[in-house]
């Protein structure tokens, strides 16, 4: 199954300068939170380098090498054959499970010869998905020696609708980030494409499509997620937010929802789509005050009512989330269960309640799962969408609690874990399910 790439309603675009997509020659200066990078355009080269202002990304990010590279002649270079390579941030990973940032920005420049020749042209067979940004289409890349092999490597690529100018400033902001952050539950980011007025981002492929397809998701290859694999999937994002919210210039995701919550064929777990993204700028910062944008249902009420982004914003969508892998129902239809009441007055009646949680969860689950631990779940998810953000747990703490609730899943003494595996195994955690397809 394929990545899911899905947008919902979002709220008003956010004002910003973005660059003129029709412009051929001169410059896109990156303002999107990040860095003053650029991505420099001139004739027949293109070079993702510092720019010459003091605010570029190893000012961001601590010191760092020149990550300047070009590909002069119209051709692609990859930068996948020395230290830079693909298979040197595989292994990077390994060695910094904890996440890192690169000292260079590990991307190719991708000529639009190669992505049709990816995609067979853009065929509609290769269509995964569509938003805001544009559509996004599944693609083979494959060199000579990997032809001879059989063999290619698969691709997910996002290709701009050039007529939008939230989509160009999306565009600048996931190469800022993803770049040159390097975390086990961050999605790749593999290279960029800008040519003939149309400008591309180049992704891993994430065969397991995204957690809004197997919670909401229809038809014979979507297949529920069991209980285990659920609290995989939930630890996975929760470290993958932890790492940004980490950083000494900490990254404000803003963005948490199931549609970008990728899954790959182990059920290894990567957030996507850094397009909202924003960075705070110094320790001393609270907030970052912007225009009011996400998705409906999961931006927290204090960035709703004033513009001020948080980082346990982050946490509140997060929280969100925690509540739908529970109950396998959307966001907003559960909004519309609680309309005459709070939605933390309906989690403490329904899935807080001892005698409810049976009719509240999910019923793919088939009732395998122990109670006590999905109250336990149930109790994090209402800590993280208090009204107020600074009792809401910071990430660490959520990541933390998560864990300690995987371990007790897995102790064979849980009493409660006795009376699920009595009635059918469940799939125990690390053990991937069966391919969806």
């Amino acid at each position: 199954m394929g990545n899911c790439w899905s947008l919902q309603s979002r709220y008003p675009p956010e004002s910003s300068t973005a660059p003129n997509p029709n412009n051929q020659l001169g410059s896109i200066q990156f303002s999107s939170g990040l860095s003053n990078a650029r991505l420099i355009q001139n004739g027949n080269s293109t070079s993702l380098g510092h720019s010459s202002h003091s605010g570029g990304i190893s000012r961001l990010f601590g010191p760092s090498s020149s990550n300047n590279f070009s590909t002069g002649n119209n051709t692609s270079t990859s930068l996948w054959g020395s230290e830079n390579s693909q298979a040197s941030r595989v292994r990077d990973e390994e060695e910094f499970p904890q996440g890192q940032i690169l000292d260079v920005a590990d991307l190719r420049a991708f000529t639009l010869a190669e992505l049709r020749a990816a995609t067979r042209n853009f065929r509609a067979d290769t269509l995964l998905g569509e938003g805001g940004f544009g559509k996004v289409f599944k693609g083979l890349i494959e060199d000579k020696a990997a032809k001879k092999r059989g063999e290619g490597l698969t691709i997910a690529i996002k290709k701009l609708n050039s007529e939008s100018r939230q989509g160009i400033a999306e565009w600048q902001s996931e190469v800022n980030f993803l770049g040159r952050l390097s975390h086990p539950n961050l999605v790749k980011l593999l290279g960029f494409g800008r040519e003939d007025n149309e400008l591309f981002l180049v992704y891993e492929f994430m065969h397991r499509g995204s957690l809004d397809n197997h919670l909401f998701g229809r038809g014979a290859n979507v297949r529920p997620l069991s209980w285990d694999t659920r609290l995989k999937v939930m630890i996975g994002a929760a470290r993958g937010l932890n790492f940004l919210h980490s950083l000494e210039k900490k990254i404000i995701y803003r963005d948490v929802k199931p549609s970008n919550i990728l899954i790959d064929k182990t059920y290894a777990v990567k957030l996507s789509d850094f397009g909202l993204a924003r960075s705070v700028t110094s320790p001393d910062q609270s907030h970052v005050s912007t225009q009011v944008m996400g998705t409906h249902g999961y931006a927290a009420p204090e960035y709703i009512a004033t513009g001020h982004l948080y980082v346990k914003s982050d946490v509140y969508g997060f929280g969100i989330v925690l509540v739908e892998v529970l109950t396998g129902k959307r966001i907003n239809d559960i909004l519309r269960l609680s309309e005459k009441t709070s939605l933390r007055d309906w989690l403490k009646s329904n899935l807080l309640n001892r005698g409810k949680i049976r009719s509240s969860m999910d019923a793919k689950l088939e009732g395998k799962y122990p109670n006590n631990l999905a109250l336990q779940v149930a109790e994090l998810a209402l800590k993280c969408i208090q009204a107020e953000p600074k009792v809401r747990p910071s990430m660490k703490e959520v990541v933390e609690t998560l864990e300690q609730i995987e371990a007790a899943n897995e102790k064979p003494a849980d009493n409660s874990r006795k009376r699920v595996t009595r009635s059918r195994p469940v799939q125990q955690h690390g053990q991937p399910e069966p391919d969806s397809g």
